[in-house]
């Protein structure tokens, strides 16, 4: 059906100002959206009011606009790019090994919970999923995306392995609501952080320590923006997007005249254009990162880049057929099983080297809730701690886009 509004002007303007009210209420104090975002987080409405626009309102359609082909092919990469930019080697080094290890765990964890899940609800429940193999593993590619770096290795991994706008958002469900669970169940740990760190055996005197450090660095490079700061900061960002898209334009066709080997190892996604350009955008951040260009985060280069991936989201959700999502309800079990690998892989291992739990709890919340609610929890132990999520988020951010790949062939294999 046609739908009410065709310019694509007009409908970047509603999407953008929906945006607008959606955060501008959930940093609302009145007592009804604090209610309201405490059980729907923002990013699930970025994604279901477009929807509604589409359907069934029918003022808006996703299939007919083109800013959703804008969104992923220049403003996810540049996001990427500002989004890897800020990462600072020597913090994360700062840090100590056990705020590491515990991260990277968290890591490993989503990459390996990934196809155990699959293989056990495969297993002990076949017939359960209402989605064929081939499409399942790529729309669970999204969520590995998601709980090792965030939304911007999400949305790649859609591209990526070309998972339907349907399939995505009863993915995007089945992301959002588990991993809020386990938000919620790590806020609650907070609060008894003493008497877990018992458990853990865990000597927790260096946090003290830790706080002083994350607020030198913040101070360090915090920065009121200019309009030259702003153009300087575009002007890398979307650089490197044009090199990336040029190096594809060059890599693709090579990897083509090879597409029949590719095809005998099962690794056609290496002829994919979006492949490359992701995984070069992510390289061309991470590289940035131990220049000067670092600096850029001190201009609001995470800022930026999650702006961008805000408006992608948008484009996305526009593209849903709320009618088709939730008849894949059954999904969710196959993201409980894989958040409870993660669960007892990162506790065990905390046990073992006795991490304090505010390294669990936000080294787990870096992989699984990304840039977004890392710093939350971080603040639900301590205010000045928020910065130690954001530079474990950013660094999930570097990992999301590879750990991802790697995660779906797995389950690929699994299937």
């Amino acid at each position: 059906m046609e739908p009410y509004i065709t310019n694509d002007a007009v409908v970047f303007g509603i999407l953008i100002v929906v945006l607008a009210l959606i955060f501008v209420s959930s940093s609302s104090k009145h007592p009804f959206f604090v209610k309201l975002y405490t059980f729907v987080p923002p990013l699930l409405l970025c994604y279901f009011i477009p929807a509604l626009l589409q359907y069934p309102l029918g003022l808006i359609n996703g299939e007919v606009s083109g800013l959703y082909s804008m969104a992923s092919k220049y403003l996810l990469p540049a996001s990427l790019i500002l989004l890897c930019v800020g990462i600072d080697f020597k913090g994360m080094w700062n840090l100590g090994p056990k705020a590491l290890i515990i991260f990277l765990t968290g890591t490993v964890s989503v990459i390996v919970g990934g196809p155990f899940a699959l293989f056990f609800v495969l297993k002990f429940a076949p017939g359960i999923l209402p989605v064929e193999p081939e499409e399942l593993w790529r729309g669970l590619s999204t969520i590995a995306g998601s709980w090792i770096g965030g939304g911007a290795n999400q949305a790649a991994m859609k591209e990526i392995f070309a998972v339907s706008d349907t399939l995505f958002a009863s993915m995007v469900v089945v992301d959002v609501i588990v991993a809020n669970i386990w938000m919620g169940i790590l806020l609650y740990g907070a609060s008894i952080t003493t008497k877990i760190d018992k458990w853990l055996k865990a000597d927790n005197s260096a946090i003290a320590e830790l706080k002083t450090k994350m607020e030198n660095y913040q101070s360090s490079i915090a920065k009121n923006p200019t309009t030259t700061d702003i153009f300087i900061l575009m002007g890398v960002a979307f650089g490197c997007v044009a090199l990336a898209h040029f190096m594809t334009d060059n890599i693709t066709p090579w990897m083509k005249n090879h597409s029949e080997w590719l095809d005998s190892v099962r690794l056609n996604t290496l002829y994919s254009d979006f492949f490359w350009l992701i995984v070069l955008v992510t390289t061309f951040g991470l590289l940035l990162s131990i220049t000067k260009a670092r600096k850029l985060e001190g201009l609001g280069a995470s800022k930026w880049g999650s702006v961008f991936i805000y408006i992608l989201f948008s484009t996305i959700g526009m593209k849903m057929n709320l009618k088709e999502i939730f008849s894949n309800l059954s999904l969710f079990s196959v993201g409980i099983v894989w958040m409870l690998v993660h669960i007892i892989l990162i506790m065990v291992v905390a046990r073992i080297i006795k991490a304090p739990f505010f390294y669990v709890a936000v080294g787990s919340q870096a992989n699984i809730g990304g840039a977004a609610s890392a710093p939350i929890v971080a603040s639900a132990f301590s205010p000045a701690l928020a910065p130690v999520g954001v530079l474990l988020a950013v660094l999930g951010y570097a990992l999301g886009t590879y750990g991802g790949i790697i995660c779906a062939l797995l389950m690929q294999a699994v299937i």
